[in-house]
Order: C-alpha cells, then structure tokens, then sequence
C-alpha cells in the first residue's frame, strides 16, 4: 500500500483524513467533470480542516493520497476497471489500474486507519428485487457490494442517500437486518440523490454534524464492527424534483437494451439521466459531492475532537 506523504503524517499525528473514492473519476463522470469535482471536494475537505485522501488502484498498488496530476493521469488512463472487494486481488495480482468503488475504498480506508468516507451516492438494493421484474434490468436479486461492506468495515459513510434508481426502501431495511445506522442530516426524509427527499422517511434524523458524531463515537465505544451512513440532502435550489427524476428513470429502463446487466447498469442509468433531463441530474450531481465533501471533514474534526 503506497500512502502520500501528506496522508501518511496526517495520520500519524491523529489528523483527520478523509478518503475519497475514484470509481467516479474511472466510470461515474465524462471529463473534465470528473477530475475537477475530485479536485474540488479535496480542496473542501482541506478548507475544512482534514486532509483528503483520495483512493485508487494504480499499476497494482493500492495507492493512498493521489496528487491532482494522478486524479487527471487517472482519467484519462486506458482499460481502467472498477475495484471492488470481489476484484481487488484479481486487479492486484495483474497489475492493473482502476477507480476504487465504495466497498474497495472502504476497506483500503479502513485498513490505513481512516474512518470518514465521503462519496456521492450509496449503492444498494436495485429496483425489481422485490418481483416487479418489468423494471429489473437482471431479473434478479441486484445488492451492490457497498452495504454488505457497510455491515462489516467500521468506516462512516458520508453521502447524498442511495442512488435513486435504485429501491430506496429496500436498501434501508437490508442496512436495518445488517445493523448499519443510517442517519439524515436535518431532514426527516432519506435524500434522493439527485432529490433533495427520496419521498422514504429516514430511520434517523440528526440536526447537526456534533449530533452524528456522538453517534459514530457511541457506536465505536460499543465495539460494534458496522459502518455507518451519514445522508445529506441537497439544497432545494440545487436538487431535481423527484417526479422529473422518476419520469426520467421509467424513460431509462424501457430504453435499455438487452446488453446491459450486472456492473453495467448503474453507469447506462446515470448517464441516461443526465442526457434526458438535459444536464439537470449531472449539476445536481456535481453539487452533492461538494456538498458530502464539506460534511465529511465536518464530522472527521468533530470526532477527532472526541465528540
């Protein structure tokens, strides 16, 4: 594991660090969208007053504290892969590089000492699990690897909620059976991603970042190995009306075709978005992650305070 030197002193003098993700860097967003918002929640996380640690596989390294001429390299960088815990060895042993998904950067977090994570939206249980199979691209039972990871990785997860193609309701009850608190910060709605309310009440409502921390701190008291959620809805000036994204969502899904399953669906569904709600999605996309940035080095100082 190759750490910068800036993330390796940080942590050694119990600094708060924030790990970024890169998956988004790799397949989430098109240049130059990618490299900047990157770029920028590591400058929020700075101003905030913790050291940003962006997270990525690079020539079969876990490389801990990418440079913003590595985040670009990144970018722009051939055949990459998205890393997660069921590919990381597979990815190591043949030397390859890629973006780091949720559960990959969570356990490379976790495995370096940081405990915050910010990201943008939180994979989960994909619409169609529950038998409407009409709108399930797999026909299958779909759980992305992020709340299974969640379960068992002591890292606090700071996003805008669960991607809202996905099955909001059913994400929250498997992270319930799997004992990951997920709490939302001054709503008493769940965030919809790109929504400011997925129109799911939250399990949990916090008014500030002092109230998550003393939870995440009673929960780390407690010994209790499961991660948890932080969700932080988008200002109403910034977020999409969920009907428009609904709408859209329903567009996306009789669209695709028959190529598209498992690892591919997420990406087709997101960019399908932005292109029909003419950039709506992508801005609103770009704000929540500067937005999660600010929160997660909030909440980094608040419990290396001793909150």
């Amino acid at each position: 594991m190759l750490l910068s030197d800036e993330v390796a002193a940080a942590l050694a003098a119990a600094q708060p660090v924030v790990a970024l993700e890169t998956s988004l860097v790799t397949h989430g967003l098109p240049l130059p969208h990618c490299v900047d918002v990157t770029l920028d929640a590591a400058g929020r996380i700075r101003t905030g007053g913790a050291v940003p640690a962006t997270i990525a596989i690079s020539g079969g390294h876990m490389v801990v504290g990418l440079s913003d001429g590595e985040v670009d390299r990144l970018a722009r960088a051939p055949d990459t892969v998205k890393a997660t815990r069921a590919n990381l060895s597979t990815v190591i042993a043949r030397r390859q590089t890629g973006g780091t998904t949720v559960s990959a950067t969570m356990l490379i977090a976790e495995a370096c000492g940081i405990d915050v994570f910010a990201t943008g939206g939180l994979g989960g249980v994909h619409r169609g699990a529950a038998g409407d199979v009409r709108r399930s691209l797999s026909g299958t039972l779909d759980i992305s690897a992020d709340l299974e990871e969640l379960s068992r990785t002591p890292v606090n997860v700071v996003c805008a909620g669960p991607k809202i193609i996905l099955d909001v309701q059913l994400t929250l009850e498997y992270l319930e059976t799997n004992g990951v608190p997920l709490m939302t910060l001054g709503s008493d709605d769940v965030p919809g991603f790109y929504a400011r309310s997925s129109g799911t009440r939250t399990p949990l409502r916090v008014d500030d970042v002092a109230e998550a921390a003393a939870i995440i701190a009673t929960q780390r008291a407690l010994g209790l190995a499961a991660g948890t959620v932080t969700c932080v809805p988008l200002a109403a000036e910034d977020a999409v009306p969920l009907p428009v994204i609904e709408s859209a969502i329903e567009r996306a899904l009789d669209e695709a075709g028959p190529d598209i399953r498992g690892g591919d669906v997420t990406p087709y569904l997101l960019e399908r978005l932005h292109t029909i709600t003419g950039g709506a999605t992508l801005r609103a996309n770009l704000k929540l992650i500067a937005n999660n940035a600010e929160v997660a080095a909030r909440l980094a100082v608040a419990l290396g305070d001793g909150a």
